[in-house]
């Protein structure tokens, strides 16, 4: 090899063969090829100095936003459509009969498989409410005081009959473990609003009146994202954070040292390995300090009116999901970006008439007080309220008085965030089995959510073994009719 005139090479290069130079020339080819298959947003934000609030992958938005936040108030286990939204008196009057074999002959049951269906009505009244009439079960008379501002959706469906896989699916859009759940996309693409405490915060409560079901960590998890997207659980009862005050004898500024010292050796280990994760550690030590100052003050809520807690019924320290309403209307107004309340035990195999009761007890005064209460601060219109479980129960009895799991239609009901009020979408047929007039799917629901938050659902993608990961998968098409 002949060097170009005016420049000048060191010996060693003169001493490279034309093989070895062709060697090295086609790896190089083959490691532009593998960094092809990665996603640079992946990395968004890595080159954004620490402390810097991360602005999402996202950004700019592929069109206008209608929300700007989530709160997802989800009832684990299975609520009853048949005792919630979706009123059925042909259900009602074919109580105690078979259920036409037309209607679930070679359909998927879960613990009924292979025995008697027997129909079972509805076991509680309907009544209409607001002006625009919305049918709701009598039961929860606080929604249905907020009838005008909700969208029940009665057609949803899932495919997941069990409840971890279907938990999966409602969460993170798949039924492959390890997958992102949607609250860290929306972090992932949005970013934080909040500079002391996470963008994604979990809360869980349960109550009386159900098998209590167990919630996974990775119903969560950022998955294949980066772990700074993953979700932060907060405790109810006690300290909302392990190790959130500091030892005896350790105050901040010392704490504060270490906290730098650490960084710095982080720093020096990035600097040699351009690990993204070491990154997020950086950035994890700094929101861990930041923590200790916000969270006791965010929990201690006796700034709240009194009238405020009697709206929501909330007693705070005891960890009920009116708390945690209360507290996510406190996070949000903090900048949260996706708040996820888990109340469990709605899992009604038996005794479903007593049982839903006492769940209506707990959950229908904090769900209508947390969507007054953020429409009077004016904040409804650009937070969007989420209300549902897993997947419904079967229109036919379980051991006489409860019902089985039931996948193929059950409603869900939507506030705020873009959304119209005081609307039904779709319905399952005469007998609340099957979701017949516009049905929606779990990734048509996740498309919709990524819509009035101003992403292209199709769009939001990572790489990952050189296939295009998505909340949506390869489906799902945004219910516009419901979009205000």
């Amino acid at each position: 090899m002949r060097p170009l005139r005016g420049t000048e090479i060191q010996p060693a290069v003169l001493d490279v063969s034309r093989r070895t130079f062709l060697g090295r020339g086609i790896g190089g080819l083959g490691l532009i090829a593998l960094s092809s298959l990665f996603d640079t947003r992946l990395f968004a934000g890595v080159a954004q100095q620490e402390g810097e609030q991360s602005r999402g992958a996202v950004n700019p938005l592929h069109h206008p936003a209608k929300a700007k936040r989530v709160i997802f108030l989800y009832q684990a286990g299975g609520p009853s459509h048949l005792e919630t939204f979706d009123y059925k008196p042909k259900l009602a009057e074919m109580h105690g009969k078979p259920m036409p074999e037309s209607v679930t002959k070679g359909q998927q049951i879960a613990q009924l498989q292979g025995k008697p269906l027997i129909c079972f009505g509805p076991q509680h009244g309907f009544k209409r409410f607001g002006k625009s009439g919305q049918e709701i079960c009598e039961l929860f008379p606080h929604i249905g005081s907020v009838a005008d501002e909700i969208c029940i959706i009665r057609s949803l469906s899932t495919e997941q009959i069990n409840h971890d896989p279907a938990h999966t699916v409602m969460n993170t859009g798949s039924i492959i473990t390890g997958r992102p759940s949607m609250g860290s996309w929306v972090l992932y693409g949005l970013g934080t609003e909040s500079e002391d405490l996470p963008g994604f915060l979990v809360l869980l409560s349960s109550g009386r009146g159900g098998q209590m079901q167990p919630i996974a960590a990775r119903q969560w998890s950022a998955g294949v994202l980066p772990s700074k997207f993953q979700g932060v659980k907060l405790n109810s009862v006690g300290d909302p954070v392990l190790y959130i005050q500091n030892p005896a004898g350790l105050n901040a500024e010392s704490q504060k040292d270490s906290i730098d010292a650490i960084n710095a050796l982080n720093r020096m280990q990035h600097s040699a390995l351009q690990d993204p994760e070491i990154l997020t550690r950086i950035a994890q030590y700094e929101m861990a300090f930041k923590m200790q100052a916000s969270v006791p003050g965010l929990m201690d809520m006796r700034d709240e009116p009194p009238r405020v807690l009697e709206m929501y019924g909330a007693r705070p320290g005891d960890g009920s999901f009116a708390s945690n309403c209360l507290l996510a209307r406190r996070l949000v107004e903090r900048g949260v970006r996706f708040v996820q309340l888990y109340h469990r035990d709605w899992d009604h195999h038996g005794g479903v008439k007593q049982n839903v009761a006492l769940k209506a007890e707990e959950v229908d005064r904090p769900t209508a007080a947390l969507i007054q209460d953020l429409k009077q601060r004016g904040m409804l219109d650009d937070t969007l309220v989420i209300w549902g479980g897993e997947f419904g129960r079967t229109p036919m009895s379980q051991g006489g008085d409860g019902r089985d799991h039931h996948i193929k239609g059950f409603s869900f009901m939507l506030a705020g965030g873009g959304v119209k009020g005081g609307v039904s979408y779709g319905a399952t047929d005469d007998l609340g089995y099957e979701a017949i007039e516009k049905p929606v799917t779990v990734h048509d629901l996740h498309a919709t959510v990524l819509h009035l938050l101003g992403i292209d659902h199709r769009r939001l993608a990572v790489k990952f073994q050189g296939l295009d990961v998505r909340l949506t998968g390869i489906s799902g098409y945004v219910v516009r009719e419901i979009l205000a």
